[in-house]
């Protein structure tokens, strides 16, 4: 039997890529290369925003819940600080006409709601059996 995190893995990655390379087609030709690169730049990020997601979860599945939720809460704010960060690069060290801000923004999005989409089908084609509490 595979792990959770596996199916989920397998059932998000594969539709967040795929409209991930549309959304690299469809900046590339309505854009150009500055297109391409703001939708390669958010494809990297948002894949791997989520990978750490996936891994933080097989990490944490045999902690209680209070460390459960303090690894999950400390995940996310790291990941927000790196996000900041990662814009201020960006907006810094590079003008729009080689990395589109647009199609960064459009192509993280896309890809984001992707990778919801497939992970919660994913979640929904599990058969995860919970233990039921005992009665009293």
């Amino acid at each position: 039997m595979q792990s959770v995190e596996k199916e989920l893995w397998k059932g998000a990655v594969i539709p967040a890529t795929i409209v991930g390379l549309i959304g690299l087609l469809i900046v590339g030709l309505t854009r150009g290369s500055a297109g391409i690169l703001g939708g390669l730049v958010a494809q990297v990020i948002v894949l791997g925003f989520f990978a750490v997601h996936l891994i933080i979860s097989k990490i944490s599945r045999n902690l209680d819940p209070i460390r459960t939720m303090v690894l999950a809460m400390f995940s996310y704010f790291l990941k927000v600080i790196i996000l900041g960060v990662i814009l201020v690069i960006m907006i810094k060290t590079t003008d729009q006409a080689s990395l589109d801000r647009r199609s960064f923004g459009a192509v993280a999005i896309a890809i984001t709601l992707a990778w919801l989409a497939g992970e919660i089908r994913a979640f929904l084609k599990l058969e995860l059996h919970l233990p039921l509490p005992k009665k009293e």
